[in-house]
């Protein structure tokens, strides 16, 4: 996107700071592997119901981006200057896109009616892409083949080390107690549902900052649990809020993957861009307000599907 949005006369920080904000609705609209995570770690909640859940609050985070961009697009006088679009060029972008977006229909398609696992959903998704890569649109040959499998390879080493050593944390976690022991104690502090929510997505806006996803959730998913089941808090819920306040993480410093990727791309310092990234900071914690404390915002698409 940065060299059309250069092009057209954009701000270069404004441009870089709208695709880094944007970039994490992809945490929550399916399908999305935080997800699959967060269902492994809460002993089982549904991971259909959870990638319906994800979609509405996604299109808030979305939303409310791009009313943060028009207001400051408005502002500075912006006016997009391009082609006419005629119907031939629409007709045949949508075409051309059409092979790509079946992935999305038949991996939750196909987890919906059951045909398939998300696990092997995962193997159906692989397969097909390989297949459109190859055959359709023809961007990788078979003599790469090696090199992509090697590279796969190790960034799934990595992922399972990651896992791993979080799974044997939560078993320490759980034997010890620690996690009622919290339960507890924030309950102590207040048994004010309101209270406690903000005190979780306080201590998970921190935690974003610092910690990729995976683990985060893999940690802290049983830690909370006790907690939200007192206060009568939906797993569902709190799994979408989860994945959602702690992709807010990804896009703030000291350690934001997508932050620290988005600025090498545009060539940016990271403290230039991150001044512009405040009105979408405060934009963001609304909708996650919002999430939090409104349960029709992650519920209410998976009840009306009959999911929950």
């Amino acid at each position: 996107m940065n060299p059309l949005e250069k092009e057209m006369g954009y701000d270069e920080g404004f441009s870089a700071a709208t695709n880094i904000a944007t970039a994490p609705v992809g945490q929550l609209i399916p399908p999305t592997n935080a997800f699959i995570v967060y269902s492994a770690a809460s002993g089982g909640a549904s991971v259909a119901t959870l990638f319906m859940a994800g979609w509405i609050p996604g299109l808030l985070w979305a939303g409310l981006c791009m009313i943060v961009a028009f207001i400051y697009a408005r502002k500075q006088g912006y006016v997009v200057k391009s082609d006419k679009m005629t119907f031939k060029i629409v007709m045949k972008t949508i075409w051309d896109a059409i092979p790509s977006l079946l992935l999305i229909v038949i991996i939750i398609g196909g987890i919906l009616s059951g045909k398939f696992t998300p696990t092997e959903a995962s193997g159906v998704a692989v397969i097909y892409a390989f297949i459109l890569s190859l055959f359709v649109y023809k961007s990788i040959k078979l003599s790469e083949m090696k090199q992509i499998l090697v590279e796969a390879g190790v960034m799934t080493t990595i992922v399972m080390l990651i896992i791993g050593a979080s799974s044997v944390l939560s078993f320490v976690l759980s034997f010890t107690g620690l996690p009622q022991a919290i339960s507890n104690l924030m309950l102590g502090i207040s048994s004010n549902k309101v209270v406690i929510l903000l005190l979780i997505n306080v201590i998970l806006l921190i935690v974003g900052t610092f910690m990729d996803m995976a683990p985060a959730l893999l940690i802290f998913t049983p830690i909370f649990l006790p907690v939200i089941r007192n206060i009568g808090m939906d797993p569902i819920q709190f799994g979408v809020m989860m994945v959602m306040n702690l992709s807010i993480g990804t896009v703030t410093p000291p350690v934001g993957s997508v932050l620290f990727v988005g600025c090498s791309v545009a060539k940016l310092r990271v403290e230039d861009v991150v001044k512009r990234l405040i009105p979408y900071f405060a934009a963001i914690v609304i909708g996650l307000l919002f999430v939090t404390f409104v349960p029709a915002f992650s519920t209410w698409l998976p009840t009306a599907l009959g999911l929950m």
